[in-house]
């Protein structure tokens, strides 16, 4: 398994059969890799997953789904809002769900914030309960990106539904878990062998660095692993 960091909470994981984006937020954003194109970054891929609908993390998806094809996966209010955008591979998942798509499978569990677009200048839309995503493909070890999310007990029942090895953290506080919520998470409720920070140093009102969270991390800080917006990491 292969992912790229793309910035903010954007990833392009790459697994035998597939080549997957989660929360695509490319266009727009201040970390994505300088130099890079968003065409650069979603070259051949097949499936994009996103774990909510803030605009921040849907960013490119309609773009890239009408331009590649590749089969989209969401809450069922997400993807009901992008087929009236025109995207027409959709596959509708509700928390608790796990469904097969042939290379690998996708799980969707709780995540506590919340899931909405105000693209456009428009009203905020609704876009149902946000998510986190477990991604299982054979052979690799086991994905879960948290999505935007605080703390919460639950994390526990995912850990022994879906034993994940790789995880992707939100560490910026304000919208999400700060360093030391985060470091708690990780450390109490799973046995990761690799975990990635994300959601941090993007905008003026997130933490700027990784740093507190790998001093939280204490005698784990050896499995965070801090990859720059563009860096990859084999797992």
């Amino acid at each position: 398994m292969k992912l790229t960091y793309l910035g903010h909470s954007a990833f392009r994981v790459d697994i035998s059969g597939a080549s997957i984006l989660i929360d695509p937020f490319l266009t727009g954003n201040p970390s994505f890799p300088e130099g890079m194109t968003v065409e650069q970054a979603s070259e051949g891929v097949t499936h994009i997953l996103l774990t909510h609908g803030h605009d921040d993390h849907v960013g490119d998806a309609v773009e890239i789904a009408r331009r590649t094809g590749a089969q989209l996966t969401a809450n069922f209010e997400i993807c009901m809002w992008l087929q009236s955008k025109g995207v027409e591979a959709l596959n509708p998942m509700g928390c608790g769900g796990h469904i097969d798509v042939g290379p690998f499978s996708v799980a969707l569990t709780q995540a506590h914030h919340t899931s909405s677009s105000q693209a456009e200048g428009l009203p905020a839309i609704y876009l149902g309960q946000p998510n986190g995503i477990v991604v299982h493909a054979k052979g690799e070890p086991t994905l879960y990106h948290m999505g935007d999310t605080d703390i919460f007990g639950d994390m526990a029942l995912v850990n022994e539904l879906h034993a994940p090895k790789v995880a992707i953290v939100p560490i910026g506080d304000r919208f999400t878990m700060g360093a030391k919520s985060a470091a708690l998470a990780c450390k109490r409720y799973f046995d990761f062998d690799a975990i990635i920070p994300c959601h941090y140093g993007t905008f003026p009102i997130l933490d700027q660095s990784a740093d507190a969270f790998v001093e939280a991390m204490g005698g784990d800080a050896a499995r965070v692993k801090v990859t720059a917006p563009g860096g990859s990491l084999s797992v």
